[in-house]
């Protein structure tokens, strides 16, 4: 059985007759009479009776056709997604942790593809999830960071999902707070400085072991700590508690404001800010223009 015999099929019952049917499908009548009539030695059932005054459907063929309808549409459905791809917008999608610069590198790839033909998305989202979206095509690439603590719980959740991290920036650590903080005027400053302050965290869900926080160093017990679940939160948090957050360092006023600033932390630990995709998946232009984007901070991220 073919998808080309049950439009054949679908088509003669249309016309209620062979000779219009087979001049509708452009081929010949005893064609089409020889494939109609194999379709019904396969499925072992007479579909049409035939007659001088053209074809009946029989109460059998009325219920394989039901059937047969439904198979054609399901497919004409997938050929409009998948197949005829021109008619339709080409899709981006990214998910990231909470990274101002990542928004700000896929603000600059939309503006240079445009909108006309292509739709876009972002999900800026918890660590697991990030992973999760890569790992299940929601999103092309996420964007995430490791280091010496999380890197081997990490890397083998990547591996179990057929994923592949790749870096893209080394940064050092440093500490992101309101420039009215008594502390922002400092070159550097320790986490005995900061024992005062909240520190504030990004709400990681069900996924909160301390290898998923966003945050490096988050092992350390913190004398005063904030969760929190979007950006906009944290930076509200920042300016009325004198919050504070572990971050790159790598300051983006064009969207975050120039009202904060990054505070050197007296460390040796460092982080790897990188991509991560699907193994053995070419990367479309848009993803290998919105990294390219990212690449370009790689020189303002601090040591």
């Amino acid at each position: 059985m073919t998808l080309t015999q049950l439009h054949y099929a679908i088509t003669v019952a249309n016309a209620s007759s062979m000779n219009e049917a087979a001049r509708s499908l452009f081929i010949s009548q005893p064609s089409l009479s020889s494939a109609i009539r194999e379709l019904e030695d396969e499925i072992g059932a007479e579909i049409f009776i035939r007659s001088n005054r053209g074809v009946q459907v029989t109460p059998e063929g009325e219920e394989f056709l039901g059937y047969a309808r439904q198979v054609v549409e399901q497919y004409r459905l997938i050929e409009s997604k998948y197949v005829l791809r021109e008619k339709e917008k080409k899709k981006f999608s990214v998910s990231t942790q909470h990274y101002t610069f990542a928004v700000d590198a896929f603000v600059e790839m939309v503006k240079q593809f445009g909108m006309d033909d292509y739709e876009f998305a972002i999900h800026e989202t918890r660590t697991y999830q990030v992973i999760e979206d890569v790992r299940n095509f929601k999103s092309e690439i996420g964007i995430l960071y490791i280091n010496d603590f999380n890197e081997k719980i990490l890397s083998k959740l990547f591996n179990e999902f057929n994923l592949e991290f790749h870096p893209l920036l080394t940064c050092g650590i440093y500490v992101y707070m309101w420039k009215g903080n008594p502390l922002a005027g400092r070159q550097e400053v320790s986490l005995e400085d900061l024992k005062e302050y909240p520190c504030l965290s990004f709400e990681q869900g069900a996924y909160n072991s301390f290898y998923f926080a966003e945050e490096v160093l988050s092992t350390y017990e913190y004398k005063k700590l904030i969760k929190a679940d979007d950006r906009a939160t944290m930076l509200n948090l920042m300016v009325g508690l004198n919050g504070y957050t572990l971050c790159s360092g790598i300051i983006c006023e064009k969207l975050n404001g120039s009202d904060y600033c990054a505070v050197k932390l007296r460390s040796d630990e460092v982080m790897h800010v990188g991509y991560l995709v699907r193994k053995g998946i070419t990367i479309s232009p848009l993803g290998i223009r919105y990294l390219e984007e990212i690449s370009k901070y790689k020189d303002k991220a601090l040591r």
